[in-house]
């Protein structure tokens, strides 16, 4: 029962969609309804509001270290459960018959929760990346690859498992974006509409 407690909590914090209850409230009206069709802050980004877009980006990663934080007090091993549902929770919300946003600044919040220098590398690979390329899914794509085996080599071995499938999920996620990458049709960061 606990164990489908801690899954249960991680999926309600990580199904609320902070990106498009801010946009609602700044009267930007349904950011579904352009760029990526997209609840996560590169889609927010798209309205022009940069504070919103790192508003969302917080908020977004916050679900998912709230989660671990919380789930771990209740016992070992709980927190990655958590975290794993906040993901989930994200991808799939009940409130929005299960769209939701692509995840990664979910997953980046279960992996500060989780791993301080693991967070770090992800950080360090997705801002390179975004440097040089201004595309936020190919950066997102490239660091989710380096945090299972960073973990792995860090000790995390349980982490590196839950991790590698969050991984797989957000590269499927993507999938769209990784056809636009190769067809040289995808928008760049900061891009309108």
């Amino acid at each position: 029962m606990i164990l489908l407690a801690a899954l249960g909590f991680g999926y309600l914090l990580g199904s609320i969609p902070f990106g498009l209850l801010l946009t609602r409230m700044a009267g930007l009206g349904d950011v579904r309804a352009i760029g990526s069709g997209n609840i996560g802050a590169t889609n927010v980004l798209r309205t022009g509001n940069r504070k919103l877009a790192a508003a969302t980006l917080l908020l977004d990663a916050l679900k998912g270290t709230v989660a671990v934080v919380v789930a771990e007090q209740y016992g070992v091993g709980l927190g990655i459960l958590a975290g794993s549902g906040a993901f989930i929770g994200h991808l799939f919300p009940v409130w929005l018959g299960f769209k939701g946003g692509k995840g990664v600044a979910t997953y980046l919040g279960v992996l500060l929760a989780i791993s301080g220098i693991a967070s770090l590398v992800f950080a360090i690979i997705w801002t390179a990346t975004a440097f040089l390329t201004r595309y936020s899914s190919l950066s997102a794509l490239i660091a989710c690859v380096a945090v299972p085996i960073t973990l792995l080599l860090l000790g995390f071995g349980d982490a590196s498992i839950a991790f590698s499938l969050m991984s797989l999920i957000v590269f499927w996620k993507h999938r769209e974006n990784i056809k636009r990458l190769m067809a040289g049709t995808e928008s760049r960061i900061g891009a309108k509409g």
